[in-house]
C-alpha cells in the first residue's frame, strides 16, 4: 500500500545536547497497513522522533507529509486533525479524576458506544468509573492506548507501550496492533524488545546516536542485524544473562546468581516456604534482614488488594516477585516504602518496627527503595540531576552540602558528576534537568541514589529495568548484584520472568494478594514452575 507518513532529513537541535543534534538527517516511509517498528537504545532519538510527529515540538530540519500532503503540525491538536494520535511513554492521564472523565476530554459524544467497540475490535477494555490514581501502572497505560484510539486516527504512535504490561497485555497489544493495521491504518511501534519486533513488525527503522543507521523490511533484514544495528556490535559480543532478561536473546544455559559460575561461594538455597513463618532455615547461616507478617491491604473500595502476606528479606540474597499486574506487588511495595499504611500485619527492619514509620525514617534506617513509577515517586522532573541524587541530603538542615543554611553547588556538582562517571549516565552535567534525561538514564540516577544510602541493608526495586534498553538493563541488573554481594537483602519486583530467572536467588509469586512459592532460580523446571503459579494453575 502506499505510504501514510514520509519524513525527509528530519532533524531536532536543542543546543547542548552532546553536539546539538538529538535527531539528524532522518528518512523513513511509514506504509499504510504496516506496523512500523522504530528501534534504539535509550537516548536514541525514538521519542523526539515520535514528538515531531506528533507536533510536541518543531522540527529543525527536514519535511514531512501525510497521504502525500505536505505536514507540519503546530501542536498535537494539528496531528490529531490530521488523523495522528500518540500515546507517550510517560503518563499523560489526569490521575485525580477517573477513566470516563480522562476520555470524555478526548471525546464526549456517544463515548459509551466507542468504548465497547474498542473492547470488542481490539481488546482493550475498561472501568470508566475507576480513578486513574488508582489504578495499577499497566491498567493506566491500556488507558492511554484507548484514549489514543478514540478519535479513530488513520495513525497511531506508540512509545515504548510495553513497557509496562504484563505477558497477556503485550500479547492484547500486538493483537491491538495488527487490527489497526489490518484495517488499512498504521502503526509507528517505539520498543527496543527486539522479540516483539519479530512477531509484529513488518519493517523497521534503527536510530543510534539520533542517525538512521539501517533498517528495512523484516522479511530482508533479519533480526540479529537490527540488534548490530542498534547496539553497534555483534550479538555475539554480548552479556548472554542480560540479553535473555530483556528478551534480545534465547536464555542461557544456567539460572539465578547460585546456577552461573565465578561467584564464589555461591550455592543453591533451601527451599523454605516462606510464609510458616520459623525465619529458621537459612543459607549458609544467612540472617533476616526484613521480616513481613501478616500484612493485609485493602483498596479504597474495601476489597481486598493485599492478605496476610509473611516475607523475610534475608543478608546478600535477591529475592524476586514475580506475577501479572494487580495481583497486590504495587500495594506491597508502596507499604514497605512507607508510602502506604496497612490495614493490618507489621513490617520489621532488623529488630525495629517500621510499621508506621516514615518514608525519610526508613531511608535513615538502611532502606531503599525504587518505586515502579518513577516520574510520580522518585524523582522531581524540574529539578537538577544532582539535586535529584542528593534529595535525601539537601532534606537535612546539617547536612554535607549545607553551610550556614546554603547549598553548596559546588560540591553538590562534584558529587553528582562522579556518579555519571561511573553510571556512565548520559546527561549535560549536574545541573542538567533530570526530565531531559532519557528513561534509562533516569533509572540510573534513581538507583545510585538508593544505593548511597548510609548503612543500606535491604533495597527493594519494583519493575526497575522497565522501558530501558539493553545497555541500560545491563548496567541495572550488575549493580543489585553488586549490591547482595555486598551483604544487602534485595527485593525486585517485575513483570519480566526471564529478568528474575537470571537474577535472582528464588523467586515468589504474587496471586490474587498472596505470595506463592519460592522457586529456586537454579531449579531446570523454575520458569514453567513460576508460570503455574501465576496464571493458578499450579498443583
Amino acid at each position: 500500500m502506499g505510504a501514510l507518513l514520509e519524513l525527509q532529513g528530519l532533524g531536532k537541535r536543542y543546543g547542548a545536547v552532546g553536539n546539538g543534534w538529538a535527531l539528524h538527517d532522518v528518512t523513513l516511509s511509514v506504509a499504510a497497513g504496516t506496523v512500523h517498528c522504530v528501534l534504539g537504545e535509550n537516548g536514541a532519538g525514538k521519542s523526539t522522533l515520535c514528538n515531531l510527529v506528533n507536533g510536541g515540538v518543531r522540527p529543525t530540519t527536514g519535511d514531512m507529509s501525510v497521504q502525500g500532503t505536505a505536514y507540519r503540525p503546530g501542536s498535537p491538536a494539528d496531528a490529531l486533525r490530521r488523523g495522528i494520535a500518540m500515546v507517550h511513554q510517560h503518563f499523560s492521564l489526569i490521575p485525580t479524576m477517573t477513566v470516563r472523565e480522562n476520555l470524555q476530554l478526548v471525546r464526549r459524544r456517544a463515548l459509551g458506544d466507542r468504548l465497547d467497540r474498542i473492547a470488542d475490535e481490539f481488546g482493550l477494555a475498561v472501568d470508566p468509573g475507576r480513578r486513574v490514581g488508582d489504578l495499577p501502572v499497566g491498567a493506566r497505560q491500556k488507558v492511554e492506548i484507548v484514549k489514543a484510539l478514540l478519535p479513530d486516527p488513520d495513525l497511531v504512535l506508540l512509545d515504548e507501550p510495553t513497557g509496562v504490561l504484563d505477558v497477556a497485555e503485550i500479547d492484547a497489544l500486538i493483537g491491538t496492533c495488527q487490527a489497526i493495521a489490518g484495517s488499512g491504518r498504521a502503526v509507528v511501534l517505539v520498543t527496543h524488545k527486539l522479540g516483539e519486533v519479530s512477531r509484529v513488525a513488518d519493517a523497521a527503522t534503527v536510530l543510534r546516536h539520533g542517525t538512521v543507521v539501517g533498517g528495512g523490511l523484516l522479511s530482508e533484514v533479519p533480526v540479529p542485524r537490527l540488534l548490530s544495528l542498534m547496539l553497534g556490535r555483534d550479538a555475539g559480543e554480548l552479556d548472554a544473562d542480560a540479553a535473555s532478561a530483556v528478551g534480545l536473546l534465547p536464555g542461557g544455559s544456567t539460572r539465578g546468581r547460585a546456577g552461573r559460575a565465578g561467584r564464589a561461594g555461591a550455592t543453591a538455597l533451601s527451599a523454605r516456604n516462606v510464609h510458616s513463618g520459623s525465619g529458621a532455615e537459612t543459607a549458609l547461616g544467612a540472617r533476616n534482614v526484613l521480616s513481613v507478617r501478616g500484612l493485609t491491604v485493602h483498596h479504597p473500595d474495601g476489597s481486598p488488594a493485599v492478605v496476610g502476606v509473611d516475607l523475610d528479606l534475608r543478608a546478600g540474597e535477591i529475592t524476586g516477585i514475580a506475577g501479572v499486574e494487580g495481583n497486590g506487588q504495587s500495594e506491597l511495595v508502596r507499604v514497605l516504602s512507607g508510602a502506604l499504611r496497612p490495614t493490618a500485619g507489621t513490617v520489621r527492619l532488623g529488630d525495629d518496627d517500621i510499621t508506621s514509620a516514615t518514608p525519610a525514617a526508613r531511608t535513615r534506617a538502611g532502606l531503599g527503595v525504587v518505586p515502579e513509577d518513577r516520574h510520580r515517586e522518585a524523582m522531581v522532573g524540574e529539578l537538577s540531576v544532582a539535586e535529584n541524587l542528593l534529595l535525601a541530603e539537601l532534606g537535612r538542615s546539617g547536612g554535607r552540602f549545607r553551610r550556614r543554611g546554603m547549598l553548596q553547588r559546588a560540591a553538590m556538582d562534584a558529587a553528582a558528576a562522579s556518579v555519571i562517571e561511573d553510571y556512565a549516565v548520559r546527561a549535560d552535567g549536574p545541573r542538567a534537568e533530570m526530565r531531559s534525561l532519557s528513561g534509562g538514564n533516569q533509572q540510573k540516577i534513581v538507583l545510585a541514589r538508593e544505593l548511597a544510602i548510609d548503612g543500606l541493608t535491604v533495597l527493594v526495586a519494583a519493575q526497575p529495568t522497565r522501558g530501558l534498553d539493553f545497555g541500560a538493563v545491563a548496567s541495572v541488573l550488575a549493580r543489585l548484584r553488586g549490591a547482595a554481594d555486598r551483604g544487602v537483602a534485595v527485593l525486585v519486583v517485575s513483570s519480566e520472568v526471564g529478568e528474575l530467572l537470571t537474577l535472582c536467588d528464588r523467586i515468589l509469586v504474587g496471586y490474587r494478594g498472596r505470595l506463592l512459592g519460592p522457586v529456586e532460580t537454579t531449579d531446570p523446571t523454575a520458569a514453567d514452575r513460576v508460570g503455574t503459579l501465576m496464571t493458578g494453575t499450579a498443583a
